[in-house]
């Protein structure tokens, strides 16, 4: 039996350009996957499912993607822009001290994910989509090597593998962190995780440094401030 509302759905498009509609209908699509891939419970990244949630005929879906994966991972591409914007916003008002600039990030992507969990499970939690998955090791990958350059360019050297070492510990760690507080089974409030994982991070980090600055060459510089 016909949808009424998807019947009625290419009415919300009339008038536009060609070009204004395509986006619309895109951003109609990319939002109704976020919100089934980033549920509590999660229905399912389904067609039917997508169609009815977007209000759009199933002939738009393909008009801007392949598949179901190309959607979820454009999906995830979104979420992923958003926390940058959110995090360089907080890295600009952090100032030049590198441990505020740490905790600037750690602070900004725990608020980022509490406030919109939506966006903070298509993010984090595990969703059994492998082309996600993929996307999000690409991701890790990226950002712990730009990391690991800034830090040694702070320092006036190169990569050094200790620093490698412990980036990698930390992205890799506070995205399990936030996985697991989404999950509920990180019983703290907001504000709580995030001064723990800040502490946590500059922690590992003072001690990467500390252990690098004792290699030959090494020119580590601990983040933290002495403790007053």
């Amino acid at each position: 039996m016909p949808n009424p509302e998807l019947a009625r759905a290419p009415r919300r498009f009339t008038g536009l350009p060609s070009e204004v509609r395509r986006r619309q209908r895109r951003e109609l699509l990319v939002e109704a996957a976020s919100g089934l891939l980033g549920a509590a419970r999660p229905e399912g990244l389904t067609v039917r499912a997508v169609l009815e949630r977007a209000r759009l005929h199933p002939r738009y879906l393909y008009e801007s993607f392949a598949d179901l994966d190309e959607l979820a991972v454009a999906a995830y591409d979104r979420a992923l822009e958003q926390l940058s914007a959110a995090v360089c916003d907080a890295l600009a008002a952090a100032g030049p001290d590198p441990a505020d600039q740490v905790g600037a990030v750690v602070r900004s992507t725990v608020t980022f994910v509490a406030r919109d969990p939506i966006r903070g499970r298509l993010l984090y939690a595990p969703l059994g989509i492998p082309a996600l998955e993929r996307r999000r090791a690409e991701t890790t990958s990226a950002v712990v090597a730009a990391a690991t350059h800034y830090g040694a360019a702070r320092q006036g050297g190169g990569p050094d593998p200790v620093g490698w070492a412990a980036t990698s510990m930390l992205v890799g760690g506070v995205g399990q962190l936030l996985a697991d507080w989404l999950a509920g089974r990180v019983p703290l409030r907001p504000d709580q995780l995030a001064e723990e994982a800040a502490d946590l991070v500059l922690a590992v980090a003072d001690r990467a440094a500390a252990r690098t600055a004792r290699r030959p060459g090494g020119a580590g510089e601990p983040l933290g401030r002495p403790a007053v």
